[in-house]
């Protein structure tokens, strides 16, 4: 894990789909670093007549670019680029991501945000093999790194094993925690990393605008029976939360070929 920067709560997407394509390609520029810090952007015209919309266009991107502190704006001065603003980060290994996930629960903080029983998503129920009268406990919880939120977390259990444990217990022990202590052997786990945007109630928790690009990690985890024991959906801040991965080229002639590299340590953890 390591620490970062981040910007602030942003005010929203712009209203009007011209708009909104302003806003995201200068945010896009604006983050790779086409535009520096300290750097002035074109005038609304030139911006206008570069991307083909009106000033009234640009004039709406522009707001809520400096809504969310990318910018900003003065009479006389033009519109500047802002230094980022400190902020907390997660970093992990991608090829021992499980053991990685496991110790950032434990060194993070998490507010349990809803929590109940009943049927599972048809999906859900189909990945943990379960029977259409099995009932599961769903828990949405935020996770936060010094106060700051970065992650939104949405957990199945079979209702057989989540009775183990409490709602309170939930909201302050990492779950993979509270699974071993009911007894579940964890054994293997499959896990797909994607990309979303964010929802009106993800990103309201998250401190983003709507349509923000996030990350996403779905991992269904067995134990030592194959018998599925959790669902995760995850839900990760880009700007807050980075998978990484070291390759070591091997082989030889046409069987060369790029390889994971695995950490030792962090190898023992997962065993």
């Amino acid at each position: 894990m390591t620490l970062g920067t981040t910007s602030s709560k942003g005010r929203g997407l712009p209203e009007g789909g011209k708009a909104r394509r302003v806003y995201l390609h200068l945010h896009e520029e604006i983050m790779r670093g086409v535009f520096a810090p300290g750097a002035v952007l074109p005038g609304e015209q030139k911006l206008a007549v570069t991307l083909d919309v009106s000033r009234v266009t640009v004039r709406r991107a522009l707001d809520a670019l400096e809504g969310d502190g990318l910018i900003d704006r003065r009479a006389g001065s033009g519109t500047t680029v802002c230094a980022p603003r400190p902020h907390p980060s997660m970093a992990a290994d991608f090829s021992t991501l499980m053991p990685q996930l496991v110790e950032m629960g434990e060194n993070t903080t998490a507010r349990l945000l809803s929590f109940s029983y009943g049927a599972a998503p048809g999906g859900v129920a189909s990945a943990l093999g379960l029977a259409p009268q099995d009932r599961v406990q769903a828990a949405v919880r935020l996770r936060l790194v010094e106060g700051e939120p970065f992650s939104h977390l949405t957990t199945w259990v079979p209702e057989e094993i989540a009775q183990n444990y409490t709602e309170a217990e939930l909201a302050t022990t990492p779950l993979f925690r509270l699974l071993e202590r009911s007894g579940v052997k964890v054994d293997a786990a499959q896990q797909t990393v994607s990309a979303t945007l964010a929802s009106p109630d993800v990103a309201e928790v998250l401190g983003l605008s709507i349509g923000a690009p996030l990350l996403s990690l779905d991992r269904v985890v067995r134990d030592a029976k194959g018998r599925g024991v959790e669902y995760l959906s995850a839900l990760y801040r880009p700007d807050m939360f980075r998978l990484e991965m070291s390759l070591n080229h091997v082989g030889a002639g046409e069987g060369r070929h790029w390889e994971p590299v695995i950490n030792p340590a962090r190898k023992r953890a997962a065993e």
